[in-house]
């Protein structure tokens, strides 16, 4: 099977994951930031995690070098054209990229700057390439939450204009979902959908209340509901997406191997489930690396994944024009 040319639907790819090393050199030298080398395998050597990490803060130390060069206008449109011109060139159809604001403002841009900066990148992305996008406002847990509705503010005038939804992202603590409760009503009386990171990291609990007090409509990862019957009973009758990233999970340790990923049983159960890349860069991963390890890894026939192609297509914040079509390209 030619899985390069397979129409793809990537739902959870995180931006400063999945920069291109070069760029990061070419931006560094532009801006007259140190990096620690000019050598191109050094540099990516610092982006790429390890496989395994010790665990998700190890992988999360890669981010440092690319958010770097992600503190100007002009580098975070690069960078954000470059990831939709990418995952374009290995027809993917559709890509939802996320990202964290309150990061990109070390040089002095506004929330606003930082966001039309990055939709300014995908929409001459889409004008060039055969592809969609959205964006997806993530906030980081660990932070202070006082800046959270500024964020949500600032993405307000770009709701279904390059900005669809509303993240929390980065260490997973038990229970701190109930600490972000009045931030998810806020987004989504703006106007915002709700995906939020859960069950990455050994807790189901954060599952069931991401869905119950948040409002989430798909969870990033969610994994640990196989061990969380109340969790898993509640993802299927809410009809909530996981948004499954098997290199990622295999990396952060969150499962031990490929193998022992819950994805094949999660889907013969009727638990909506889809496959994403989470970092390009970071993971070292693409699109079609993949839809190839999971096809293989579980027997998936071509009429399976085009199953699978569909809920990520409607479980997508897509608008319904785009939604028509993405499903027409799986007839």
């Amino acid at each position: 099977m030619n899985y390069l040319n397979l129409p793809k639907i990537d739902l959870h790819c995180h931006l400063d994951g999945s920069v291109r090393p070069q760029s990061v050199i070419d931006i560094a030298q532009q801006q007259n930031i140190t990096l620690p080398s000019t050598e191109l395998s050094e540099i990516q050597s610092l982006m790429v995690a390890p496989e395994p990490c010790l665990n998700l803060d190890e992988y999360l130390t890669r981010f440092e070098l690319p958010l770097s060069v992600m503190q100007t206008a002009e580098g975070i449109e690069r960078i954000a054209f470059e990831v939709f011109e990418d995952a374009a060139n290995e027809n993917v159809k559709y890509l939802e990229v996320r990202f964290a604001p309150l990061l990109h403002l070390q040089s002095g841009l506004t929330l606003e700057q930082v966001i039309a900066s990055a939709v300014k990148g995908m929409k001459r992305a889409e004008a060039q390439c055969d592809i969609k996008g959205n964006f997806i406002l993530s906030i980081i847990r660990n932070m202070p939450k006082d800046r959270v509705n500024e964020v949500i503010d600032a993405g307000a005038s770009f709701i279904n204009h390059g900005v669809v939804a509303f993240d929390l992202a980065g260490s997973e603590l038990a229970g701190f979902c109930e600490g972000f409760i009045p931030h998810a009503k806020y987004a989504v009386e703006k106007g915002y959908r709700v995906t939020i990171h859960a069950g990455e990291q050994g807790v189901g609990q954060n599952v069931h209340d991401a869905i119950a007090m948040l409002g989430a409509e798909r969870i990033g990862h969610g994994i640990d509901i196989k061990t969380h019957q109340q969790a898993y009973d509640l993802t299927k009758s809410n009809s909530v997406a996981l948004e499954s990233c098997p290199t990622s999970n295999v990396q952060t340790k969150a499962v031990d191997s490929l193998s022992e990923h819950p994805f094949s049983e999660f889907y013969k159960d009727g638990v909506l489930i889809t496959i994403n890349t989470d970092n390009r860069t970071v993971s070292n991963t693409t699109m079609t690396d993949e839809v190839r390890k999971v096809m293989q890894e579980f027997n998936l026939s071509r009429e399976e994944y085009f199953e699978i192609y569909k809920i990520s297509v409607e479980h997508s914040f897509a608008s319904d024009a785009v939604k028509q079509q993405l499903l027409a390209l799986a007839e």
